[in-house]
């Protein structure tokens, strides 16, 4: 049975997953995993959430405002031996939820389009393709995405 802690990014469990998250993403990013770095760090993020399986913290994600309107989902990240349980919509479903909570209409994202599972978890939650935004706009491994909640 897994439940939901909103937090924010004093909490150690989500430093932990961040840590996890940071060291698979090294692999998959190469000599382009400092450009990305820059983009991730997680001080004073007000809204952060961690999952857990009974006591073990096995999933984690977090929103910042990207605009007056719009969150942005960061650090979005499961465990490899909980992927494919549906841990990841779960989070993304309260990241949403939590987003309109506080008055935002919508959520934007950034993820690599090398990251396929990723890639296929957003698109079968509604989210569409967008034009690559802020730092990310002439990054061609870099693909966006945004839903309008409300």
């Amino acid at each position: 049975m897994t439940s939901l802690k909103r937090t924010n990014s004093n909490d150690k469990d989500f430093q932990k997953l961040v840590r996890a998250l940071d060291a698979e993403l090294a692999i998959y990013n190469g000599d382009q995993n400092e450009f990305y770095s820059q983009f991730n760090t997680i001080q004073d993020m007000a809204h952060t959430l961690v999952v857990y399986n009974e006591d073990l913290p096995i999933g984690s994600g977090a929103i910042k405002p990207q605009t007056d309107s719009s969150m942005e989902i960061k650090r979005m990240y499961v465990l490899p031996e909980y992927r494919g349980a549906g841990i990841a919509s779960q989070i993304l479903k309260e990241l949403e939820s939590w987003s309109v909570e506080l008055g935002y209409k919508s959520c934007v994202l950034e993820t690599g389009k090398f990251l396929k599972p990723a890639v296929a978890l957003y698109q079968s939650q509604g989210y569409i393709v967008i034009p690559n935004y802020g730092q990310y706009t002439h990054v061609e491994e870099s693909v966006c995405f945004e839903k309008r909640l409300v």
